[in-house]
């Protein structure tokens, strides 16, 4: 299997696309300053308790307060409390938490209002982003993921994942970091750490150290519901958690985000950094590897499969719903149990992408084609679940129900990604009537002369259409050469393939838009 990631960088921010043998299987955006990101950690207020839900709302700066439940505390949030108050207090000043006392575990099934008071000021990290008309789920479980192993303070468990399944090397693992650790930290090795070196493992959790004396430095000086410590940006964090030798291109189109990316890869896997490359086309970068036809035949209500098939894919506030549908696919009544098996299959395929690529999160249902054999129901739910192993995010699926439903319950951290492929005309703005095509190149022309003659533009690139592209390139004595007689400099014309008909920009030599 071929894995790319091809990286857009755009003004607001920047988007990440993952390949899998050229099919578009992952897409993220990273919102420029981007805050209440997952991992973050703030200096939460206490400004409401709420007793009959066992919970508290928390002031971190965003419009509508966080959540904190009382099962979002962690077993240790006294000792969090405890160093909150003497580190604020400045009765505390090591940076580590060798000379540090910690408090007994909480009782699992106590209330909050006999742990938290209104305005009591609380670390807490962002374990949701802020999704709909919700503000940001809350964990006061401190941790500090790094790519091998998390680092969690006011605990001494060194827990390994289940999918290290080698006694041998767990064994390894444990003996690894329980000779670095330090005092009161607990560890949580990663699956990316099986046959992993001393010195990465070390280096990942001396990295990790460094974030938390950060944090304590910076405690001290934090005023209430501001940010104390920053996850990643969403770039460095995907390449962190994925990662591998599987990977063989890198693709980015921005001179710094490449540079740095670069030094994050040769920093977490020196042997990969030769994957990074800077794409330099004339094309968007989205264009040229495909996936910006991907996402517009990815993200609408209808999905249409290789085989004729189709999905309809519908949301609701509390769930989405997947509706399987065998479309145009002919088959024969004897061959109607077979027929449905082999559509079935094809849509679980594409169902477990969906999942991966929209980020669809919560409760699913998925309405399959009837099938009448329970083997075959069987080999159904096995493959979906096959196909669910690629996905990072937690998923439970359930067995199909008597009238062939089939749940999924998928973890939600962030809000969808949800992309419009049904768009209102921009060039009627839904009215159904247009500026004459006729004067579309007189618009262009003027347009020209103002930047050209009244801001003394140089080196301008015009973005059109590729229909408009190839009227003003037509002919011997074309459009483009016209326009360099009348102004004595050659205008670049540039093809994107996602404008509408009539649309147009310009660009200046420091390939920034000219607002007009």
């Amino acid at each position: 299997m071929v894995k790319e990631l091809i990286i857009n960088s755009t003004p607001s921010g920047v988007t990440i696309a993952l390949l899998q043998d050229k099919q578009l299987v992952e897409l993220n955006k990273e919102q420029i300053n981007n805050s209440y990101a997952v991992g973050d950690i703030y200096l939460g207020r206490i400004k409401k308790i709420m007793p009959g839900l066992n919970a508290a709302f928390v002031d971190v700066g965003y419009e509508k307060d966080a959540f904190l439940h009382y099962l979002d505390l962690g077993p240790q949030v006294q000792s969090l409390l405890k160093l909150s108050k003497q580190v604020k207090g400045g009765s505390y000043k090591d940076h580590l938490l060798d000379h540090f006392k910690r408090e007994p575990d909480i009782d699992k099934a106590g209330k909050i209002s006999g742990l938290l008071n209104k305005n009591q000021l609380l670390p807490v990290q962002i374990a949701k982003e802020p999704i709909s008309t919700k503000g940001p789920r809350l964990s006061s479980d401190l941790s500090i993921a790094g790519r091998f192993v998390v680092l969690v303070p006011f605990s001494d468990v060194i827990s390994i994942s289940k999918k290290i399944r080698s006694n041998t090397e767990r064994t390894r693992l444990k003996k690894i970091v329980e000779g670095i650790k330090p005092k009161n930290f607990g560890v949580i090795i990663r699956t990316v750490s099986e046959k992993k070196g001393v010195t990465e493992i070390q280096k990942d959790l001396y990295d990790l150290i460094s974030k938390w004396e950060t944090f304590m430095k910076k405690l001290p000086g934090t005023e209430p519901s501001k940010r104390i410590l920053g996850e990643m940006g969403r770039t460095s964090t995907i390449l962190r958690d994925i990662l591998n030798a599987d990977f063989t291109n890198i693709y980015v189109d921005d001179q710094s985000i490449y540079e740095e990316i670069k030094s994050y890869v040769h920093e977490i896997s020196p042997e990969l950094e030769k994957i990074v490359k800077i794409y330099k086309g004339k094309e968007p970068i989205f264009d040229h590897f495909g996936i910006e036809k991907q996402i517009k035949g990815s993200f609408g209500k209808t999905v249409n499969l290789a085989g004729g098939a189709y999905l309809v894919v519908e949301h609701t506030e509390a769930l989405h719903v997947i509706d399987v549908n065998s479309g145009n696919r002919n088959a024969s009544p004897e061959n109607q149990e077979e027929n449905a098996f082999m559509v079935n299959k094809e849509a679980a395929k594409e169902i477990a992408r969906q999942l991966r690529l929209r980020d669809m999160g919560g409760i699913v249902v998925v309405d399959f084609i009837d099938m009448h054999k329970a083997p075959n129901r069987k080999d159904l739910f096995d493959y979906l679940k096959s196909e669910m192993n690629h996905d990072r995010a937690k998923h439970t699926i359930l067995p199909p129900s008597k009238f062939g439903l089939v749940q999924i319950t998928r973890q939600r951290v962030r809000p969808e990604m949800n992309i419009i492929t049904n768009e209102k005309c921009p060039a009627c703005d839904g009215t159904g009537e247009i500026k004459a095509s006729i004067v579309l190149m007189d618009d262009i022309t003027s347009n020209l002369d103002y930047i050209l003659n009244e801001q003394a533009e140089k080196g301008i690139t015009l973005c059109v259409h590729p229909y408009i592209e190839a009227y003003i390139k037509k002919g011997i004595i074309n459009q483009q050469w016209k326009w360099f007689f009348k102004y004595n400099q050659w205008i670049k014309v540039n093809v994107i393939s996602s404008y509408y008909l009539t649309e147009f920009h310009f660009l200046s030599s420091k390939e920034e838009e000219i607002k007009l």
